[in-house]
Protein backbone atom coordinates (compact mmCIF):
# COMPACT_ATOMS: atom_id res chain seq x y z
CA UNK A 1 0.00 0.00 0.00
CA UNK A 2 2.76 2.42 0.99
CA UNK A 3 4.78 1.65 -2.20
CA UNK A 4 1.70 2.09 -4.38
CA UNK A 5 1.07 5.47 -2.75
CA UNK A 6 4.68 6.55 -3.32
CA UNK A 7 4.47 5.52 -6.96
CA UNK A 8 1.30 7.58 -7.41
CA UNK A 9 2.81 10.64 -5.68
CA UNK A 10 6.07 10.39 -7.68
CA UNK A 11 4.42 9.45 -10.97
CA UNK A 12 5.51 12.55 -12.91
CA UNK A 13 9.10 12.28 -11.66
CA UNK A 14 9.33 8.59 -12.61
CA UNK A 15 7.73 9.27 -15.94
CA UNK A 16 10.39 11.88 -16.66
CA UNK A 17 13.15 9.42 -15.67
CA UNK A 18 11.75 6.78 -18.04
CA UNK A 19 11.49 9.34 -20.83
CA UNK A 20 15.17 10.29 -20.39
CA UNK A 21 16.18 6.61 -20.41
CA UNK A 22 14.13 6.09 -23.56
CA UNK A 23 15.83 9.04 -25.26
CA UNK A 24 19.29 7.76 -24.33
CA UNK A 25 18.47 4.27 -25.59
CA UNK A 26 17.07 5.64 -28.86
CA UNK A 27 20.20 7.75 -29.36
CA UNK A 28 22.34 4.65 -28.82
CA UNK A 29 20.20 2.65 -31.25
CA UNK A 30 20.65 5.37 -33.89
CA UNK A 31 24.43 5.45 -33.34
CA UNK A 32 24.82 1.66 -33.54
CA UNK A 33 22.41 1.46 -36.48
CA UNK A 34 24.35 4.08 -38.43
CA UNK A 35 27.69 2.36 -37.70
CA UNK A 36 26.22 -0.97 -38.84
CA UNK A 37 24.78 0.66 -41.98
CA UNK A 38 28.14 2.15 -42.97
CA UNK A 39 29.91 -1.16 -42.32
CA UNK A 40 27.37 -3.01 -44.45
CA UNK A 41 27.82 -0.50 -47.29
CA UNK A 42 31.58 -1.04 -47.16
CA UNK A 43 31.27 -4.82 -47.15
CA UNK A 44 28.60 -4.72 -49.89
CA UNK A 45 30.99 -2.81 -52.19
CA UNK A 46 33.65 -5.50 -51.70
CA UNK A 47 31.14 -8.32 -52.22
CA UNK A 48 29.87 -6.75 -55.46
CA UNK A 49 33.39 -6.28 -56.84
CA UNK A 50 34.49 -9.83 -55.97
CA UNK A 51 31.31 -11.57 -57.13
CA UNK A 52 31.28 -9.74 -60.46
CA UNK A 53 34.89 -10.78 -61.02
CA UNK A 54 34.11 -14.42 -60.20
CA UNK A 55 31.03 -14.38 -62.47
CA UNK A 56 33.29 -13.39 -65.35
CA UNK A 57 35.53 -16.35 -64.45
CA UNK A 58 32.43 -18.59 -64.44
CA UNK A 59 31.53 -17.58 -67.99
CA UNK A 60 28.95 -14.91 -67.12
CA UNK A 61 30.83 -11.90 -68.56
CA UNK A 62 27.73 -9.74 -69.05
CA UNK A 63 26.26 -10.30 -65.59
CA UNK A 64 26.19 -7.50 -63.03
CA UNK A 65 25.53 -8.29 -59.36
CA UNK A 66 24.56 -5.63 -56.84
CA UNK A 67 23.77 -5.58 -53.13
CA UNK A 68 20.93 -3.10 -52.60
CA UNK A 69 20.80 -1.62 -49.08
CA UNK A 70 17.71 0.44 -48.29
CA UNK A 71 17.75 2.31 -44.98
CA UNK A 72 14.43 2.19 -43.10
CA UNK A 73 13.08 4.70 -40.61
CA UNK A 74 12.30 2.11 -37.94
CA UNK A 75 14.76 -0.59 -36.85
CA UNK A 76 14.22 -4.33 -36.76
CA UNK A 77 16.20 -6.92 -34.80
CA UNK A 78 18.88 -6.75 -37.54
CA UNK A 79 19.16 -2.98 -37.77
CA UNK A 80 17.77 -0.26 -40.03
CA UNK A 81 18.67 -1.90 -43.33
CA UNK A 82 16.60 -3.83 -45.85
CA UNK A 83 19.04 -5.81 -47.98
CA UNK A 84 18.34 -7.41 -51.34
CA UNK A 85 20.56 -9.12 -53.92
CA UNK A 86 19.98 -7.82 -57.44
CA UNK A 87 21.36 -9.02 -60.77
CA UNK A 88 21.28 -8.32 -64.48
CA UNK A 89 22.46 -11.32 -66.49
CA UNK A 90 22.52 -9.69 -69.93
CA UNK A 91 23.57 -6.33 -71.35
CA UNK A 92 20.65 -3.89 -71.49
CA UNK A 93 18.55 -5.68 -68.88
CA UNK A 94 17.66 -3.80 -65.68
CA UNK A 95 18.69 -5.04 -62.26
CA UNK A 96 16.05 -7.33 -60.77
CA UNK A 97 15.83 -9.41 -57.56
CA UNK A 98 18.05 -12.48 -57.79
CA UNK A 99 15.18 -14.79 -56.87
CA UNK A 100 13.10 -13.62 -59.84
CA UNK A 101 15.57 -13.44 -62.70
CA UNK A 102 18.24 -16.14 -62.42
CA UNK A 103 17.93 -19.47 -64.21
CA UNK A 104 19.02 -22.70 -62.54
CA UNK A 105 22.49 -22.58 -64.09
CA UNK A 106 22.94 -18.90 -63.30
CA UNK A 107 21.74 -19.32 -59.73
CA UNK A 108 24.17 -22.21 -59.19
CA UNK A 109 27.09 -20.10 -60.36
CA UNK A 110 26.03 -17.08 -58.32
CA UNK A 111 25.79 -19.23 -55.18
CA UNK A 112 29.19 -20.70 -55.98
CA UNK A 113 30.59 -17.18 -56.32
CA UNK A 114 29.13 -16.22 -52.93
CA UNK A 115 30.55 -19.33 -51.27
CA UNK A 116 33.93 -18.68 -52.85
CA UNK A 117 34.33 -15.19 -51.40
CA UNK A 118 32.95 -16.28 -48.00
CA UNK A 119 35.06 -19.45 -47.85
CA UNK A 120 37.54 -18.15 -45.29
CA UNK A 121 35.00 -16.41 -43.05
CA UNK A 122 31.71 -18.33 -42.94
CA UNK A 123 32.80 -20.96 -40.39
CA UNK A 124 30.94 -23.73 -42.25
CA UNK A 125 33.00 -26.90 -42.50
CA UNK A 126 30.87 -28.82 -45.03
CA UNK A 127 29.14 -27.48 -48.16
CA UNK A 128 26.61 -29.46 -50.17
CA UNK A 129 26.02 -28.69 -53.85
CA UNK A 130 23.09 -30.46 -55.45
CA UNK A 131 22.56 -29.85 -59.17
CA UNK A 132 25.33 -27.23 -59.33
CA UNK A 133 25.66 -28.37 -62.95
CA UNK A 134 22.10 -27.36 -63.86
CA UNK A 135 22.04 -25.69 -67.27
CA UNK A 136 25.80 -25.74 -67.88
CA UNK A 137 28.22 -27.80 -69.94
CA UNK A 138 31.55 -27.67 -71.77
CA UNK A 139 33.80 -24.74 -70.91
CA UNK A 140 31.46 -23.39 -68.24
CA UNK A 141 31.40 -26.75 -66.47
CA UNK A 142 35.21 -26.77 -66.43
CA UNK A 143 35.30 -23.25 -64.95
CA UNK A 144 32.79 -24.25 -62.25
CA UNK A 145 34.86 -27.34 -61.46
CA UNK A 146 38.02 -25.24 -61.04
CA UNK A 147 36.24 -22.81 -58.73
CA UNK A 148 34.91 -25.69 -56.64
CA UNK A 149 38.44 -27.07 -56.42
CA UNK A 150 39.39 -23.80 -54.72
CA UNK A 151 36.71 -24.41 -52.10
CA UNK A 152 38.19 -27.87 -51.39
CA UNK A 153 41.03 -26.08 -49.62
CA UNK A 154 38.71 -24.52 -47.03
CA UNK A 155 35.77 -26.93 -46.79
CA UNK A 156 34.62 -30.46 -47.20
CA UNK A 157 32.43 -30.49 -50.32
CA UNK A 158 29.69 -32.97 -51.10
CA UNK A 159 28.51 -32.56 -54.68
CA UNK A 160 25.87 -34.41 -56.67
CA UNK A 161 26.71 -34.04 -60.36
CA UNK A 162 26.26 -35.59 -63.79
CA UNK A 163 29.21 -33.78 -65.36
CA UNK A 164 32.62 -35.46 -65.70
CA UNK A 165 34.44 -32.10 -65.49
CA UNK A 166 33.09 -31.60 -61.97
CA UNK A 167 33.24 -35.22 -60.80
CA UNK A 168 36.87 -35.47 -61.93
CA UNK A 169 37.97 -32.94 -59.26
CA UNK A 170 36.78 -35.03 -56.31
CA UNK A 171 39.04 -37.03 -54.00
CA UNK A 172 36.36 -39.63 -53.25
CA UNK A 173 33.61 -40.84 -55.56
CA UNK A 174 30.28 -42.52 -54.89
CA UNK A 175 27.92 -43.82 -57.55
CA UNK A 176 24.28 -43.26 -56.69
CA UNK A 177 21.67 -45.36 -58.46
CA UNK A 178 18.07 -46.46 -58.07
CA UNK A 179 17.13 -50.09 -57.84
CA UNK A 180 13.70 -51.73 -57.74
CA UNK A 181 13.15 -54.76 -55.54
CA UNK A 182 9.86 -56.40 -54.58
CA UNK A 183 7.93 -53.50 -56.13
CA UNK A 184 9.85 -50.98 -54.00
CA UNK A 185 12.41 -48.39 -55.14
CA UNK A 186 15.66 -48.04 -53.23
CA UNK A 187 18.67 -45.73 -53.52
CA UNK A 188 21.99 -47.52 -53.76
CA UNK A 189 25.20 -45.68 -52.82
CA UNK A 190 28.44 -47.38 -53.78
CA UNK A 191 31.93 -46.11 -53.00
CA UNK A 192 34.14 -46.46 -56.06
CA UNK A 193 37.72 -47.70 -56.13
CA UNK A 194 40.31 -46.30 -58.56
CA UNK A 195 39.18 -48.42 -61.49
CA UNK A 196 35.56 -47.76 -60.62
CA UNK A 197 36.22 -44.00 -60.83
CA UNK A 198 37.75 -44.38 -64.30
CA UNK A 199 34.85 -46.52 -65.50
CA UNK A 200 32.20 -44.15 -64.13
CA UNK A 201 33.87 -41.02 -65.52
CA UNK A 202 34.12 -42.74 -68.90
CA UNK A 203 30.44 -43.74 -68.71
CA UNK A 204 29.11 -40.25 -67.96
CA UNK A 205 31.30 -38.75 -70.66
Amino acid sequence: KKRELENILNFEEKQEELKLKQQKLWKKILEVGEALHLKRKQIADNIEKNINQILVELNMPNAYFKVNIEKMEEPTETGFDKIEFLISTNIGEPLKPLSKIASGGELSRIMLALKTILASADGISTLIFDEVDTGISGKTAQLVAEKMAYLFKKHQLICVTHLPQIAFMADTHYRISKITKNERTYINVEKLDYQGKINELARIM
